[in-house]
């Protein structure tokens, strides 16, 4: 029984592809809650299937409004016997009557027809999500990047699907400046891919998204990190001067340190650094080369005083502002103690 179980868990995690290697199949499963890539995966079967059948009949439904026996009419083949593209959204939200015509219609798939099932997550529906992982149909999880490693893949993958290339130090100064939101990073991506006629560089994204939150508050995290407490602390009293809220600076300061901190502790070449840690190499270089700067001491006193103004910027305190000054002050006159 466990090496049938350890059978089916394989055959299982086989059926789970990339959502850039969406491909249409008589059912498709997109699963996870970021919408973006939930959208550029549809997007990309769809594009494939009327590619290959230019005269497709697209129809849509809604799991969580579904009217049972909707989905037995809708795959019905026409009279003129063009195939079919049916996208089916909110499973989270399904209904049981959808759930059984779903059910149903998996045992029995039509011919010429493309199923694609959007479930954005949680626990209703298990049992036909489980159905559909079982019978081997694709599955594509779309999770949030959450991580600075699978963003700056993200724009990788992106120039290169692009045809452009983008430096190292570009790939993390765009992360850095537009990477809370993954649509608005892919769309300064886009942006950048079209009107760049040679490499993309750090200053090229500087030119374009450098006057954004994310951006400042790297600029002050870099400054200080480089023990240039004059400049973080001119720009810094800017930023906040302009209405830039302390939680987002404090946050990259945080980040800094915290690769910083995992660096200093590692061992290895560059390369051997970057896979464990699941860092992309030139940012593991560059963090050794600032971490030269630094006593094991100072670097302890940075990461404890940055969290006490995280803690202070979030309430603790009735004056934020000092908080994260004391912090960028006691930072920057750390990193330059050698």
């Amino acid at each position: 029984m466990a090496a049938a179980q350890n059978t089916r868990a394989k055959s299982v995690a086989a059926n789970n592809i990339s959502w850039r290697d969406a491909t249409p199949a008589a059912v498709v499963l997109i699963t996870g809650p970021e919408e973006y890539l939930g959208i550029r995966a549809m997007d990309r079967i769809r594009s494939q299937v009327r590619t290959a059948t230019p005269d497709v009949e697209l129809s849509r439904l809604n799991a969580g409004s579904y009217e049972a026996g909707s989905l037995a009419m809708t795959v019905t083949p026409s009279l003129f016997g063009e195939g079919k593209l049916i996208e089916v959204e909110g499973l989270e939200a399904m209904n049981d009557a959808f759930l059984a015509d779903c059910l149903s219609y998996l045992a029995h798939p039509e011919q010429d027809v493309v199923l694609v099932l959007r479930h954005a997550g949680g626990v209703r529906g298990k049992k036909l999500l489980d159905a559909v992982k079982s019978a081997g149909w694709p599955v594509i999880d779309c999770q949030p990047l959450k991580k600075d490693a699978d963003k700056t893949a993200f724009v990788v993958s992106e120039f290169k699907a692009g045809g452009r290339r983008i430096e190292g130090e570009a790939v993390q100064a765009l992360v850095n400046a537009v990477g809370a939101n993954l649509s608005e990073l892919a769309a300064a991506c886009n942006q950048l891919i079209a009107d760049a006629t040679t490499a993309v560089t750090a200053e090229t994204v500087e030119r374009y998204y450098g006057g954004r939150v994310e951006a400042t508050a790297f600029k002050v995290a870099d400054a200080a990190m480089a023990g240039n407490g004059p400049v973080a602390l001119s720009t810094l009293r800017h930023a906040l001067s302009t209405g830039v809220d302390p939680v987002p600076l404090v946050a990259a300061l945080a980040a800094k340190l915290r690769t910083l901190a995992k660096v200093a502790g590692a061992q290895g070449s560059s390369a051997t650094i970057a896979r464990n840690l699941g860092m992309q190499p030139w940012l593991v270089e560059q963090a050794q080369r600032d971490v030269r700067r630094w006593t094991p001491e100072g670097l302890i006193r940075s990461i404890q005083v940055i969290a006490e103004a995280d803690a202070q910027v979030k309430g603790e305190s009735r004056d934020p502002v000092y908080a994260v000054e004391h912090a960028v002050t006691v930072i920057a006159t750390s990193a330059s103690r050698r």
